[in-house]
């Protein structure tokens, strides 16, 4: 090889050397924004994620409860049915003689409707106690105002039982209500 060729090849390598290392520092370096960004991104994305998972959940839990509420008051119309049954017994059985009740016909009709009443109590019915009470629109419809020994708008007579259904009233209670007139017992 000859002077010349080796250096041309010197200069070469040189020049080379010198492009690479320029080319080292002429790498683009990151600037805090531009690795602030991804990371804001992935937080963007991570609080959209949570959110949606949240979302999600409150949809799940108030799918079930709905579902829930859907199933428990089912049965509503049957048990109204049901219901009727019961105080046609109750009437039944409040004209029936004593003697009548102490036949094995009569101890039958007694169980019948006591078995009705557990029937509707393991659906979660329950026959609102109102006789006495004050009147309380939410559970009682007042059909009339009577004289009575009970203070004013307190219920002095049931006409129609009323019943509810897991803290829900299914028929309110039919009432007569007092007008705080005592009854004269001379006049009766």
């Amino acid at each position: 090889m000859s002077k010349k060729h080796t250096k041309e090849h010197k200069m070469k390598q040189e020049e080379s050397m010198a492009a690479a290392e320029q080319g080292k520092s002429e790498t683009p370096r990151m600037e805090p924004e531009e690795t602030r960004k991804p990371e804001d991104e992935v937080k963007e994305l991570k609080d959209k994620y949570l959110r949606t998972m949240a979302e999600f959940e409150n949809f799940r839990r108030r799918s079930i409860a709905e579902k829930a509420d859907w199933i428990r008051h089912a049965t509503q119309k049957m048990a109204l049915e049901i219901c009727d049954v019961v105080d046609n017994f109750e009437r039944a059985l409040s004209q029936a003689q004593p003697e009548d009740l102490q036949s094995p016909f009569g101890k039958g009709i007694v169980l019948i409707e006591k078995q009705l009443v557990s029937a509707l109590e393991k659906e979660g019915v329950k026959k609102i106690e109102a006789l006495g009470e004050s009147f309380d629109p939410d559970f009682h419809d007042a059909l009339a105002h009577i004289p009575s020994d009970y203070d004013e708008n307190v219920v002095a007579a049931i006409i129609q039982n009323g019943y509810m259904m897991h803290d829900k009233v299914i028929r309110p209670v039919r009432v007569a209500v007092s007008n705080g007139t005592k009854i004269n017992t001379q006049e009766e």
